[in-house]
């Protein structure tokens, strides 16, 4: 039997799995001919079902005043139906493991986002050594000095899917958050959102023909299935149970499970140069989320801590 700390140690990695996967679903749905907003839409109305049919389970209700659903549809926007365009149209140039590498660059720009928008008053210098050293190692990644670099439409499109997901992180956190409204609600309704931004695109991409084989509709159902709807139950979960911070760890795992994959399934193959740049962007990112913990009582107040009786 599995006691609670297991349990949160299994969620997380059926997380990381299901979350970094998503790179090679999307890769190989573009392989099958769908094109990035056809993907798009699909993940968020298969991810929208599944949020939908959890909270009925659950028996929460939808947000129903305008000024929630305002908020969602900005939400929706800069953390579903624009990254998950960008995704796609950057994977059709660029390897998943690389995107997933990629990807991991979203807390430097929420911490950069958060320096110009106000919410970080002050960086602290480990944590701004921490934002050059990420976005160092994302330059090492691009190699602008060599004829073999990444600068490519892809490649920023990836960049600019990562970014987009700090900007509706910082937006949900200042409006969504501590509304009353049941995050599992929120999530589904933010799908929904997310489902009718992604409509237009669609319909504009699906005057042209498309051979969809077994390959694709399953990868598509995984993408939006699991890869998506889960993910939000997954996260909401982990965050109840363990907290915000030791969930965002799992941003970690994500490029070591989009590299695995895309080398296993794919035969992909990343250079040494994309190896350094990526460990050095995950240093950067693991100084960026650095607390210094507060002095106890007793260090504060000069006095030596009282050491705990042995037994």
């Amino acid at each position: 039997m599995i006691d609670g700390r297991h349990g949160s140690l299994v969620r997380m990695a059926g997380l990381a799995l299901l979350w970094g996967s998503a790179f090679l679903w999307i890769k190989l749905a573009l392989h099958s001919g769908l094109t990035p907003s056809q993907i798009a839409f699909a993940r968020s109305a298969l991810g929208a079902a599944v949020l939908l049919v959890l909270a009925r389970a659950a028996r929460r209700r939808l947000p129903r005043d305008r000024g929630t659903w305002g908020h969602l549809v900005v939400a929706a926007l800069f953390c579903n139906a624009l990254p998950f365009l960008l995704f796609g149209i950057g994977e059709r140039t660029v390897d998943s493991g690389l995107a997933g590498v990629l990807h991991a660059t979203t807390p430097l720009w929420s911490v950069l986002i958060g320096a110009v928008i106000g919410l970080e008053r002050a960086i602290r210098p480990v944590r701004l050594g921490g934002l050059l050293l990420g976005f160092a190692g994302t330059l090492v990644i691009f190699a602008p000095w060599q004829t073999t670099g990444l600068l490519g439409g892809g490649a920023f499109a990836l960049l600019g899917a990562s970014a987009s997901y700090a900007v509706g992180f910082a937006y949900m956190g200042s409006r969504l958050t501590g509304r009353g409204t049941d995050p599992l609600a929120l999530s589904a309704a933010q799908l929904v959102a997310a489902t009718a931004l992604a409509t237009p695109a669609v319909l504009v991409d699906g005057v042209t023909p498309v051979h969809l084989d077994v390959r694709a509709v399953l990868a598509v159902a995984v993408l939006g299935i699991c890869s998506t709807g889960f993910t939000f139950y997954l996260s909401y979960r982990l965050i109840a149970d363990e907290g915000a911070t030791s969930t965002a760890t799992v941003g970690y795992l994500l490029p070591v499970v989009s590299v695995g994959l895309g080398a296993i399934v794919l035969d992909e193959e990343l250079g040494p140069r994309v190896i350094v740049g990526a460990a050095v962007v995950l240093a950067g990112v693991a100084a960026t989320r650095w607390r210094q913990r507060p002095p106890s009582p007793s260090r504060r107040a000069g006095t030596p801590a009282l050491e705990a009786p042995r037994k």
